[in-house]
């Protein structure tokens, strides 16, 4: 198990974005959490196998029909197991 946190920039706010990602989170298994930021971008932290993260990540590079995905930063880093289910936060 391990952990992922992406940032992503650009029109990735009011495109359903966090709505499209709790969906393929939860299909794909992983616990964590996805947040629209202040500064227009979205956080994603989750936490699942290693090849489940890497596909959450892909999306995350394209986004939902609508969405303009500039620029993605990610981590990687060991499980902490502390998130139930992929639910928003605010």
């Amino acid at each position: 198990m391990k952990r992922i946190k992406i940032k992503v920039y650009g029109l990735v706010q009011g495109v359903f974005f966090r709505y499209t990602t709790r969906k393929i989170a939860r299909k794909l298994g992983i616990t964590g959490y996805v947040k629209n930021m202040p500064n227009g971008s979205v956080l994603i932290e989750a936490e699942g196998p290693e090849n489940e993260l890497f596909e959450l990540l892909e999306f995350s590079k394209k986004g939902p029909k609508y969405a303009q995905v500039e620029k993605v930063d990610y981590e990687l880093q060991g499980s902490k197991n502390e998130f139930k289910g992929f639910e928003y936060a605010f």
